[in-house]
């Protein structure tokens, strides 16, 4: 897994645990810490303070200490086509 794979990743999702990200990419939260180190050294995430929604729908509970989440700061944010529908 490439860097490109998890900044993909977060904007595609916007705001993600760890475990999430890992579960998603196909690794572990251990091969994903350097690389988030330098995503938000870089000002592209952004680490949640502890006990920030995950913002699932289908929320858990889970424990927020045992919870790191980031969320997508990058310019570069995945754009949703809207139509325009204008009367005549």
């Amino acid at each position: 897994m490439i860097i490109t794979d998890l900044s993909q990743y977060l904007r595609r999702h916007r705001r993600a645990s760890v475990a999430d990200m890992a579960m998603g990419l196909g690794t572990s939260a251990e091969a994903l810490a350097p690389m988030l180190d330098m995503l938000e050294r870089k000002g592209r995430i952004r680490k949640l303070p502890e006990g920030s929604s995950c913002g699932s729908k289908s929320c858990c509970k889970c424990d927020p200490a045992t919870v790191a989440l980031y969320e997508w700061a990058g310019s570069e944010a995945v754009q949703t086509p809207i139509e325009i529908h204008r009367g005549r």
